[in-house]
């Protein structure tokens, strides 16, 4: 089966002894694409740089929700240069979590914004993380209203491919098809293995194939076989065997190959 991996953060420290082997045994595994993703200026630094190192990977540069208000003008200014370089393919990750709210609500969506902002000005896409707390959705509700105010829509502007990836998807089908209506893709984690998550088993069934991507969002969220303590991009496998188990092939069209769509969504996503 053709695997692509659309978020693995593998410049995190549980990759610092072993970086190197862990690319290479997921390029055994089948996996042709990466996406590594930044959560601040640091991490950012160091995806490009493990990009240089690994050509076939691409990257993401970005301040996460979690550290919004730790960012100052110096770090935005460093992510803006960063996400010029040809290596970069979007911007992110950014978002919103309500739930753990290691930043205050303002400051999540005044980086939200900049970051929607640069990719419309970049033309390169957005990775958005959204949590809301248990029982409510106003993460998923705010989120919506930021995109309706950059504008982003099924238009797409000015971009081939989708503006922006719902990363880790979780939420209701209701959420998922507003944001199918804005022209965003979905990508489906490890998440959708754990109590609670059980409608994403009907919105996996609703995405059309060119916007469905899979991830592991490594280190984190292990699927069942996988090491608990530590994800990695050879177990996104797990994953593209449950979508496809749902969809019938991913949504593969007859003759061909497994897993065919799912390279070809990431492809229209990060590689147009």
């Amino acid at each position: 089966m053709r695997l692509i991996d659309s978020h693995c953060h593998l410049q995190a420290d549980r990759f610092d002894p072993d970086v190197d082997e862990v690319v290479a045994r997921a390029q055994a595994a089948g996996v042709e694409r990466i996406l590594v993703p930044g959560w601040d200026l640091e991490s950012s630094t160091a995806a490009v740089a493990l990009a240089a190192r690994h050509p076939w990977l691409d990257v993401a540069v970005g301040i996460h929700p979690h550290d919004a208000a730790r960012a100052d003008a110096a770090a935005w200014q460093g992510i803006a240069r960063l996400a010029g370089d040809h290596r970069v393919a979007a911007l992110g990750e950014t978002g919103l979590d309500y739930d753990r709210m290691f930043s205050p609500a303002g400051a999540q969506r005044d980086n939200l914004r900049r970051h929607l902002e640069l990719g419309q000005e970049l033309d390169k896409p957005v990775v958005l993380h959204c949590r809301s707390t248990a029982g409510s959705s106003a993460a998923h509700d705010d989120l919506l209203a930021e995109l309706d105010r950059a504008g982003i829509d099924a238009g797409g502007g000015g971009r081939h491919g989708p503006p922006a990836v719902l990363h880790s998807f979780s939420g209701s089908t209701a959420f998922a098809e507003q944001a199918l209506a804005r022209g965003l893709a979905i990508s489906i984690s490890g998440l959708v293995f754990r109590a609670g998550e059980a409608s994403t088993a009907e919105v996996v069934v609703v995405v059309p194939a060119d916007r469905l991507l899979v991830e592991t969002d490594s280190p984190f969220l292990s699927p069942p076989g996988a090491p608990k303590r530590r994800n990695e991009p050879e177990w996104v496998r797990v994953t593209a065997a449950w979508v496809a188990e749902r969809r019938g092939e991913a949504g593969d069209a007859p003759g061909d190959a497994p897993g065919e769509a799912l390279v070809r969504a990431y492809d229209r996503t990060f590689r147009r």
